[in-house]
């Protein structure tokens, strides 16, 4: 009972296998490379955002640092690069201030502690104990205080919040803050 391929009929064969070019179907394999990758992404990603302070995901602040309340927290960590350049800027700024209680000391006017009492916000500490009390007006000390630093008002301002001097007003300006007393406490 053998039949002739000829005597098949044609519906009944299979068809040839065509070549296919589209990407998309003839993609073979599996997905588990894909998925693998993903789920590594998404553990690193979730780990990294644990140390983001800025992630809603972040759960708890990186070990060694100091919680609120706590001795050191808002201030650089010891030992690093930040809390150096913090030291040295407060070195730096101290210097200038007593740059500039020096200059005030130079070129200003000496008088008795009773003699330049004025009840003001500056007047404690020295003027009580009854030691010299130099002044200056803002636009003297300024015409000599220039060739030294171009940031006058700035270092005064740190020398009147450390109650090394005072003066009237809360910022002082060149040209109408000129008749200004600035009272040194030494």
């Amino acid at each position: 009972m053998e039949q002739d391929e000829a005597s098949i009929p044609q519906a009944a064969a299979s068809p040839p296998q065509a070549h296919i070019t589209d990407d998309r179907v003839t993609c073979r394999g599996t997905v588990r490379p894909l998925k693998e990758n993903w789920q590594q992404w998404s553990s690193d990603h979730q780990e990294s955002q644990k140390h983001n302070p800025f992630s809603q995901q972040s759960c708890r602040p990186p070990t060694g640092l100091p919680q609120r309340g706590q001795h050191g927290y808002g201030r650089p960590l010891e030992g690093s690069m930040t809390e150096r350049r913090g030291r040295d800027a407060h070195t730096h700024i101290s210097r200038e201030v007593e740059e500039l209680c020096a200059a005030i000391r130079t070129i200003g006017q000496r008088a008795g502690g009773e003699g330049h009492r004025d009840g003001g916000v500056g007047d404690r500490g020295c003027a009580e104990h009854g030691a010299a009390i130099v002044t200056v007006e803002f636009r003297k000390l300024f015409e000599h205080y220039v060739t030294i630093s171009n940031k006058l008002v700035g270092v005064l301002l740190r020398a009147r919040k450390q109650g090394l001097v005072h003066f009237e007003g809360e910022m002082l300006w060149q040209g109408q803050d000129d008749g200004v007393v600035i009272t040194l406490f030494q």
